[in-house]
């Protein structure tokens, strides 16, 4: 992350930069995770680059040299340029990260009297439906993967332990050795804000776990702490490297949009679709919130609803 760091700061003023150093260490010194302290950090630099860059607002330039001369006006012009050149989504997720930068610099550095973003509204976003993938599409994914190279043996074993526990893209990206357990069928997540919890998988994801890690210890870098292992050289397989791996192993089966979160999605329609307890999903899957049961397999619903309206036989007793 110090590396990270350094690339969100380039460029930007001295005052800025030292601001996101010292917040970054108050994040850490929280137990913040990783994503969550990038996230943020990313929010204001592209603020602070913006203000010193793109932003025609009055005292701009002076807000781009220090965030305690950022405006409301600042940020709302951000925000509508990130709606305008990203989404609003993305903007939406900016706007609570600086949230949380301009309250850290209200009470805890007590650089500012009121934070900028006292009176900014946050941009409105249309909820999308991500789609649930079936099983012949994930089947499609799987066949990609058919042979014995290290890396084939390694994407199975990621495809198929997303499909089966239904796990986040980061959860499943920093795995260690340690948290998988073939005598138990079972894996250790570190989940949002540091929470844990133990998921079983089945014996295909056993056996896919199993061809892996006998591979891994051919390689070179066997002898790291990271469960999975790039193809080359002694570095582990970042999230974001198993990102990309899954959309390209997509785009080799025929199919667009292939992420970790779909398998997600599938795993809480299924469940659902088999009435599952919703408090047991919400273990399973790392949630707190009863909201996130509603939110996943949504797109899937309709589906699951017809399949019950057919099993009661409401209407047909007469």
């Amino acid at each position: 992350m110090a590396l990270e760091l350094l690339r969100l700061t380039a460029g930007l003023s001295r005052t800025w930069a030292g601001f996101l150093r010292d917040w970054d260490r108050t994040l850490r010194a929280g137990n913040y995770p990783e994503t969550t302290r990038y996230n943020y950090l990313l929010a204001a630099s592209q603020l602070a680059g913006y203000l010193a860059g793109e932003c025609s607002e009055p005292h701009a330039a002076d807000a781009g040299e220090d965030p305690t001369e950022v405006r409301k006006e600042h940020v709302e012009a951000f925000q509508a340029w990130m709606v305008e050149t990203r989404s609003a989504a993305t903007a939406l997720n900016k706007h609570k990260g600086l949230q949380q930068f301009f309250k850290w610099l209200m009470h805890d550095e007590e650089e500012i009297d009121r934070s900028p973003m006292d009176r900014v509204r946050q941009p409105k976003t249309q909820k999308k439906l991500i789609p649930v993938i079936r099983d012949d599409d994930t089947k499609k994914v799987l066949d990609t993967c058919k042979g014995k190279t290290f890396v084939q043996l390694r994407d199975e074993a990621i495809i198929r332990l997303y499909y089966n526990t239904g796990a986040r893209l980061s959860e499943v990206g920093r795995l260690d050795l340690v948290d998988v357990d073939l005598n138990l069928d079972s894996v250790h997540y570190q989940g949002k804000g540091g929470k844990e919890r133990r998921v079983r998988f089945g014996p295909k994801t056993a056996r896919a776990l199993s061809r892996y890690l006998r591979a891994r210890e051919r390689h070179v870098g066997a002898d790291l702490s990271a469960l999975w292992l790039a193809e080359r050289g002694r570095r582990p397989l970042a999230p974001n490297g198993i990102k990309i791996m899954l959309k390209r192993r997509g785009v080799a089966a025929g199919l667009s949009g292939i992420h970790a979160h779909r398998w997600r999605h599938n795993y809480a329609h299924e469940w659902k679709k088999a009435g599952g307890d919703t408090g047991d999903l919400m273990l399973l899957l790392g949630w707190t919130s009863e909201d996130m049961p509603r939110h996943y397999g949504a797109s899937a619903a309709a589906e699951r609803a017809q399949d019950t309206q057919l099993r009661l036989g409401i209407g047909e007793n007469v």
